[in-house]
Protein backbone atom coordinates (compact mmCIF):
# COMPACT_ATOMS: atom_id res chain seq x y z
CA UNK A 1 0.00 0.00 0.00
CA UNK A 2 1.07 3.30 -0.97
CA UNK A 3 0.12 6.92 0.67
CA UNK A 4 1.35 10.08 -1.31
CA UNK A 5 0.69 12.48 1.52
CA UNK A 6 0.89 16.65 0.34
CA UNK A 7 0.70 18.57 3.66
CA UNK A 8 -1.86 21.70 1.71
CA UNK A 9 -3.73 24.93 3.08
CA UNK A 10 -6.56 23.72 1.04
CA UNK A 11 -7.52 21.20 -1.65
CA UNK A 12 -10.56 19.94 -3.38
CA UNK A 13 -12.00 16.78 -6.18
CA UNK A 14 -14.21 17.60 -8.64
CA UNK A 15 -16.56 14.87 -10.55
CA UNK A 16 -18.13 15.92 -13.25
CA UNK A 17 -17.58 19.85 -12.38
CA UNK A 18 -19.30 19.17 -9.21
CA UNK A 19 -17.05 19.43 -6.03
CA UNK A 20 -16.94 16.04 -3.65
CA UNK A 21 -14.93 17.19 -1.28
CA UNK A 22 -13.28 20.14 0.06
CA UNK A 23 -10.56 20.89 2.69
CA UNK A 24 -8.41 23.63 4.71
CA UNK A 25 -5.46 23.13 6.86
CA UNK A 26 -4.68 19.50 6.78
CA UNK A 27 -3.18 16.21 4.64
CA UNK A 28 -4.44 15.27 0.56
CA UNK A 29 -3.56 11.64 0.46
CA UNK A 30 -3.65 9.28 -2.67
CA UNK A 31 -3.95 6.23 -1.95
CA UNK A 32 -2.73 2.98 -3.80
CA UNK A 33 -3.35 -0.69 -3.27
CA UNK A 34 -1.60 -3.44 -4.35
CA UNK A 35 -2.74 -7.16 -5.03
CA UNK A 36 -1.48 -8.40 -1.44
CA UNK A 37 -2.46 -5.41 0.54
CA UNK A 38 -4.99 -6.54 3.71
CA UNK A 39 -6.85 -4.44 6.41
CA UNK A 40 -3.54 -4.97 8.65
CA UNK A 41 -1.61 -3.81 6.49
CA UNK A 42 -4.08 -0.83 6.30
CA UNK A 43 -4.40 -0.25 9.81
CA UNK A 44 -0.74 0.31 10.18
CA UNK A 45 -0.59 2.74 7.52
CA UNK A 46 -3.71 4.34 9.38
CA UNK A 47 -1.65 5.29 12.11
CA UNK A 48 1.36 5.70 10.48
CA UNK A 49 -0.69 8.62 8.61
CA UNK A 50 -2.31 9.70 11.83
CA UNK A 51 0.77 10.05 13.70
CA UNK A 52 3.01 12.00 11.49
CA UNK A 53 4.21 15.18 12.66
CA UNK A 54 4.49 17.56 10.19
CA UNK A 55 2.79 20.43 10.80
CA UNK A 56 5.62 23.30 12.02
CA UNK A 57 5.14 24.29 15.42
CA UNK A 58 5.42 28.20 16.97
CA UNK A 59 9.25 27.51 16.94
CA UNK A 60 8.83 26.49 12.82
CA UNK A 61 9.90 23.13 13.90
CA UNK A 62 7.68 19.90 11.69
CA UNK A 63 6.52 18.86 15.55
CA UNK A 64 2.63 18.92 15.39
CA UNK A 65 0.49 16.08 13.83
CA UNK A 66 -2.77 16.45 12.10
CA UNK A 67 -4.86 16.40 15.43
CA UNK A 68 -6.98 19.54 14.76
CA UNK A 69 -6.33 18.79 10.38
CA UNK A 70 -8.91 18.26 7.81
CA UNK A 71 -8.18 14.76 5.42
CA UNK A 72 -9.17 14.45 1.35
CA UNK A 73 -8.72 10.90 -0.02
CA UNK A 74 -8.49 10.05 -3.20
CA UNK A 75 -8.02 6.55 -4.56
CA UNK A 76 -4.76 6.50 -7.14
CA UNK A 77 -4.08 3.28 -8.84
CA UNK A 78 -1.06 4.77 -11.12
CA UNK A 79 0.85 4.95 -7.49
CA UNK A 80 1.50 1.45 -8.54
CA UNK A 81 2.64 2.74 -11.92
CA UNK A 82 5.48 0.34 -13.30
CA UNK A 83 7.82 2.23 -15.96
CA UNK A 84 11.14 0.17 -16.00
CA UNK A 85 9.91 -1.25 -19.90
CA UNK A 86 9.01 0.80 -22.55
CA UNK A 87 7.04 4.32 -22.36
CA UNK A 88 3.93 3.41 -21.50
CA UNK A 89 3.47 2.46 -17.98
CA UNK A 90 2.64 -0.86 -16.43
CA UNK A 91 -0.14 -1.27 -13.43
CA UNK A 92 0.25 -4.91 -12.83
CA UNK A 93 1.20 -4.53 -9.27
CA UNK A 94 -1.89 -2.53 -8.20
CA UNK A 95 -5.14 -4.16 -6.29
CA UNK A 96 -8.01 -5.57 -8.23
CA UNK A 97 -10.92 -2.94 -8.56
CA UNK A 98 -12.62 -4.84 -6.32
CA UNK A 99 -9.77 -5.22 -3.55
CA UNK A 100 -8.82 -1.74 -4.07
CA UNK A 101 -12.18 -0.24 -3.34
CA UNK A 102 -13.08 -1.95 -0.28
CA UNK A 103 -9.72 -1.14 1.16
CA UNK A 104 -10.38 2.41 0.06
CA UNK A 105 -13.59 2.33 2.14
CA UNK A 106 -11.65 0.93 4.56
CA UNK A 107 -9.72 3.36 5.19
CA UNK A 108 -11.89 5.75 4.83
CA UNK A 109 -14.00 4.42 7.44
CA UNK A 110 -11.13 3.74 10.03
CA UNK A 111 -9.55 7.70 9.68
CA UNK A 112 -13.90 9.11 10.03
CA UNK A 113 -13.32 7.18 13.52
CA UNK A 114 -10.45 9.85 14.55
CA UNK A 115 -10.50 12.89 12.37
CA UNK A 116 -13.84 14.68 12.34
CA UNK A 117 -13.64 16.33 8.92
CA UNK A 118 -12.68 13.49 6.15
CA UNK A 119 -13.55 14.12 2.77
CA UNK A 120 -13.54 11.56 -0.64
CA UNK A 121 -12.95 11.54 -4.16
CA UNK A 122 -14.94 8.68 -6.33
CA UNK A 123 -13.51 5.46 -6.62
CA UNK A 124 -12.64 5.23 -10.30
CA UNK A 125 -14.01 7.93 -11.69
CA UNK A 126 -12.14 10.90 -13.68
CA UNK A 127 -11.58 13.20 -10.59
CA UNK A 128 -10.15 16.94 -10.76
CA UNK A 129 -8.12 17.59 -7.95
CA UNK A 130 -6.83 20.89 -6.97
CA UNK A 131 -4.54 21.94 -4.27
CA UNK A 132 -2.13 24.28 -2.21
CA UNK A 133 0.81 22.44 -1.02
CA UNK A 134 1.87 23.76 2.12
CA UNK A 135 5.80 24.04 1.96
CA UNK A 136 5.88 22.17 -0.40
CA UNK A 137 5.91 19.03 1.79
CA UNK A 138 5.48 15.63 0.32
CA UNK A 139 5.73 12.37 1.58
CA UNK A 140 5.75 8.80 0.00
CA UNK A 141 4.70 5.98 2.63
CA UNK A 142 5.08 2.78 1.50
CA UNK A 143 3.79 -0.60 3.61
CA UNK A 144 6.52 -2.21 1.59
CA UNK A 145 9.49 -0.19 3.09
CA UNK A 146 8.41 0.93 6.63
CA UNK A 147 7.06 -2.34 8.34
Amino acid sequence: MKFLIQRVSHASVEVDAQVLGEIRKGFLVFIGVSQDDTEEIADRMIRKLLGMRIFEDENGKTNLSLADGELLLISQFTLYADCKKGNRPSFIRAGNPELANHLYEYIISECRKQISNVQVGSFGADMKVSLLNDGPFTVMLDSREIF
